[in-house]
């Protein structure tokens, strides 16, 4: 087994196949991990209420989730596997109390919907990155422009509150992030390709949940601007 897997490190081509095939496993965890917990935390009134009653909660999980994604993003290399691990999971489980709203504001048809609906529009984004022959490299700078040009519109829809606009940005959000996920799913061969025929199990374990780390914002993404879109009659 050993000498299998030192194979797969050594093979640049094994290697991505080992890679994707752990981001994938890394990522529908994590997936697992936040529908769980929200599901959990939206049917317990005492979980409800500590996290959407006080206010000082709700802001200080909402910053544990950007520090935990900015610890992970920028130094995954010098985590060891199990920390980079915890903090994957650490972070599902923390986006899962945030999103227990969603089982509060949507039917649970609509939900339905909307999973299935971002599972399909997903898949569809990371085959095509994965299969595609164009370099989709050129579409990071465009891609990051639109996410904050889409931030800037939600902050002024939220003073606004304009439910046309709320429509127009889950559509442009929709197609936004499923062209992250293209983009995301075709850097996993770069980051392999990236360190050539040098890699050690550990880092194939780190790296593979840095991709899973993409990859699952940009399917959360999808699935509640879907879940907008779908569930804009519930409430």
């Amino acid at each position: 087994m050993n000498e299998r897997k030192s194979i797969i490190l050594r093979d640049v081509h094994l290697r991505e196949n080992a890679l994707t095939k752990n981001v994938y496993l890394w990522m529908i965890l994590g997936l697992a991990i936040t529908a769980g917990v929200s599901y959990l935390s939206a049917t317990s009134v005492a979980i409800i209420n500590f996290v959407y009653s006080k206010p000082l909660v709700t802001i200080a999980i909402f910053i544990a989730q950007i520090v935990l994604v900015m610890v992970l993003s920028s130094r995954v290399e010098g985590l060891s596997t199990g920390a980079a691990i915890g903090i994957f999971i650490g972070y599902s489980a923390l986006t899962g109390l945030t999103l227990s709203s969603v089982f509060l504001a949507y039917t649970r048809t609509s939900i339905a919907i909307a999973f299935v609906s971002a599972l399909s529009v997903f898949v569809g984004g990371a085959l095509y990155g994965a299969i595609t022959k164009k370099d989709l490299r050129s579409m990071g700078g465009y891609l990051t422009m639109g996410l904050f040009g889409l931030i800037i519109a939600s902050l002024l829809n939220f003073l606004f509150a304009s439910s046309a606009l709320d429509l127009v940005i889950s559509v442009v959000g929709v197609v936004l992030f499923t062209g992250l996920t293209a983009w995301d799913a075709q850097r996993i061969a770069a980051m392999n390709q990236a360190y050539g025929s040098e890699m050690t199990n550990e880092e194939l374990t780190k790296i593979g949940i840095l991709g899973a780390l993409d990859l699952y914002l940009d399917f959360i993404n999808i699935f509640l601007y879907l879940v907008r879109i779908v569930g804009r009659s519930d409430n």
